[in-house]
């Protein structure tokens, strides 16, 4: 009994947040979406078919008050995640409760709205919480793509043995690129000097470096080692180019390693300044329907 009880912990906890507790939480978001949808055929059959002012019905209240509690408890995510426990209310409970809850909200807030929507604050806020919404379901489909891809490129080593081999190898690089003349030898001191791997914003989104010295470098020498007969100096510069080409191949790995972990977080970006610009239009919708309506 306690290795059946061992085993399913240990399922559980390689279990999706997507999954968790076999879609508890997508069930109970469809459940709150059908009452809602429910209550919303309910007061149009009441006011005869008439959509004229839903938000200041009994429904509109009703379900405005159940939205704005849902986006007030989703934005506690940030706080639960300072927290890690093992119960019921685990992180991976709270993720996929944030996660179908957050998508139940596209039917209550715009069946609370009535299809009403203007030049306001209150379609401003409808506005907003798409958004959010839709920056989140980006953030999804990243952190269900990107991780599988990231181990492969990872391999057997982190971003940290990565960059340690990279300065390994220019330390080996200087070495060897003694016995070459001046100008070559100057291409590999600016290959060492010069390695840009995150670089701005940009560069670490597009994994781009065009002008990149390790690549120069390599071209270059290359070029002038067609040209070169065997030698000392020749001999010096195959392996100062295997060293290049060894480098140029752990350079893009560590690059498309910071790009993929870049895409990661680049949705929260606009999710979160997005978050507290909708906390902020929610209240001004509530102030202005309660005291200027």
């Amino acid at each position: 009994m306690a290795q059946g009880g061992k085993r399913a912990r240990a399922v559980a906890s390689h279990e999706s947040f997507l999954r968790h507790a076999h879609f508890r939480w997508l069930k109970v978001a469809v459940l709150v979406s059908l009452v809602v949808i429910a209550g919303f055929a309910a007061s149009l059959i009441l006011t005869d078919f008439h959509l004229r002012h839903t938000g200041s019905t009994w429904f509109g209240y009703t379900s405005g008050t159940l939205g704005a509690g849902l986006i007030v408890w989703l934005t506690l995510l940030g706080i639960r995640k300072r927290a890690m426990t093992d119960d019921t209310w685990s992180l991976k409970a709270w993720v996929s409760a944030h996660v179908y809850l957050g998508l139940s909200l596209i039917v209550v807030a715009t069946l609370h709205s009535g299809f009403q929507f203007g030049w306001n604050i209150h379609t401003l806020a409808y506005a907003l919480m798409m958004l959010v919404i839709l920056s989140g379901i980006f953030g999804i489909i990243m952190y269900a793509k990107i991780p599988p891809i990231l181990s492969d490129n990872r391999g057997e080593t982190t971003q940290k043995q990565m960059l340690e081999k990279i300065h390994a190898l220019d330390g080996r690089l200087l070495e060897v690129a003694r016995p070459l003349d001046r100008q070559q030898a100057e291409l590999v001191i600016r290959a060492v000097r010069r390695t840009r791997i995150g670089g701005n914003f940009w560069q670490r989104l597009s994994g781009s470096h065009g002008n990149c010295a390790t690549t120069n470098a390599q071209r270059v020498l290359l070029s002038a080692r067609t040209r070169m007969s065997d030698g000392a100096q020749a001999t010096a510069l195959d392996q100062v180019l295997s060293l290049l080409e060894e480098k140029g191949g752990t350079l893009a790995r560590a690059r498309r390693h910071i790009r993929l972990r870049s895409l990661l977080e680049v949705w929260l970006f606009v999710h979160i300044p997005t978050t507290l610009a909708l906390i902020a239009a929610l209240i001004a919708h509530i102030v202005s329907v309660f005291f200027f309506w």
